[in-house]
């Protein structure tokens, strides 16, 4: 008999962040996309060993990086319903500006890059 260990409810491909401050991504998250979340568990100082956020039917993880595991960055695309607000939002979150938001053949896009050094590219659907 086969198993498996993807939890139900979880997508197949999560991108997975380490993170020096893993309470600001988590509200970055929060503010910017409206994630929400599905799982974050603590260490005795508070910082996130690891968490789990929906946005839409995805899940985006990340945990604080250590010595063992430095900070890992990366980059996403992802559908918005509203191009120009979330690039507005992350911008008042901290994040600098890769590309102004612009209509291109494949719809309203911009780019920004977060205080952790991710870049998030946003098309509107």
């Amino acid at each position: 008999m086969a198993t498996t260990n993807k939890p139900a409810g979880i997508p197949t491909l999560c991108p997975y962040f380490l993170m020096p401050d893993g309470n600001r991504f988590l509200s970055f998250l929060q503010n910017v996309f409206g994630a929400e979340e599905h799982a974050v568990y603590r260490n005795d100082d508070g910082g996130i060993m690891h968490a789990e956020m929906r946005i839409g039917d995805s899940v985006v993880m990340f945990g604080n990086s250590n010595e063992q595991y430095p900070p890992q960055t990366g980059g996403v695309f992802m559908y918005v319903s509203n191009t120009d607000e979330v690039y507005y939002k992350a911008l008042a979150e901290g994040a600098t500006s890769e590309a102004v938001p612009e209509n291109k053949d494949y719809g309203r896009s911009a780019g920004v890059k977060d205080m952790f050094g991710n870049m998030w590219w946003i098309t509107q659907l």
